[in-house]
């Protein structure tokens, strides 16, 4: 059995170490708020682009364009966010899975990595890594997006990609965060979701379809880049907040152990002191 001064030694190492969780935890509530509102701003903007260009490019039947014909080229680039700080649950971890997981061959995937925990896991697995910016993730902006998507589409059009997805972390609510993973382009599109009328119509393009696309394709790809990292952020926040809080209410019920402990223990030290001053004043007698 433990002495008294172990666990007392115990019982105070864990009290330091939940005034850490519940700091970190409050850190990450007012992180968690600010983060929230943009990303309830952001996602209207951030899904209706996706449907909008996704309709738009259902309707325009087969266009020679760099951004949407096939260039020949296998690889597949992966744009993977994760945070850059640990103690968040199993946010980075899922993301991670869901890379593993994707059924993409390793081999043929090129990484475009923004947080050093996806980026360091990935690696470790055999990954390679195209890009890194993973300051980005600290304070996303628009511009920060838009200067990805420049790096990923220019390999796109040079043929070093074949393919764009995206993995990051959709932020539904405070305790919801799923991870998911988009494909960017070539677009893809389900004739489902088309309506009988929606089909007969065919796009028109002025002054033509090249220099619009030229134009909407960044711009579709720099929302999407900008929409998943705002998400992204706040689920990050969210992740943490809970698995601090877990961590501090766990705290609580050790600290809460110990304490049965320790007084347990002395208990068993008092009656043992008193048992031995009895045993002697009865030899004296």
């Amino acid at each position: 059995m433990a002495s008294m001064r172990d666990i007392k030694r115990r019982k105070s190492s864990i009290q330091s170490t939940q005034q850490i969780t519940k700091a970190m935890k409050l850190v990450s509530t007012v992180k968690l708020q600010k983060a929230k509102t943009h990303a309830e701003r952001t996602d209207p903007y951030f899904q209706h682009m996706y449907r909008t260009v996704t309709s738009i490019l259902a309707r325009s039947g087969n266009m020679d364009h760099p951004y949407l014909a096939d260039n020949g080229s296998d690889k597949i680039a992966v744009v993977v966010i994760t945070s850059n700080r640990g103690l968040a649950g199993g946010y980075n971890s899922n993301i991670t899975k869901l890379v593993l997981g994707s059924g993409l061959a390793k081999d043929k995937v090129l990484l475009y990595t923004i947080g050093t925990k996806g980026k360091d896991t990935l690696e470790r697995k055999g990954y390679e890594v195209a890009e890194d910016a993973s300051d980005v993730i600290e304070n996303p902006t628009y511009k920060d997006a838009m200067e990805i998507c420049d790096k990923v589409l220019k390999d796109y059009a040079q043929g070093k990609i074949g393919a764009i997805y995206l993995a990051y972390t959709h932020f539904k609510n405070t305790v919801v965060h799923i991870p998911s993973l988009m494909k960017l382009l070539p677009v893809e599109f389900s004739e489902e979701e088309l309506s009988a009328a929606d089909k007969n119509l065919i796009m028109n393009y002025e002054p033509n379809e090249k220099e619009a696309l030229d134009m909407i394709i960044p711009k579709y790809v720099t929302s999407i880049f900008y929409g998943a990292l705002v998400e992204a952020v706040a689920s990050e926040n969210g992740a943490r907040m809970q698995a601090m809080d877990s961590a501090t209410s766990n705290a609580e019920e050790m600290i809460s152990d110990l304490s049965l402990k320790y007084n347990r223990a002395r208990q068993g030290s008092i009656t043992q002191e008193l048992t031995e001053i009895i045993a002697g004043a009865e030899a004296i007698s």
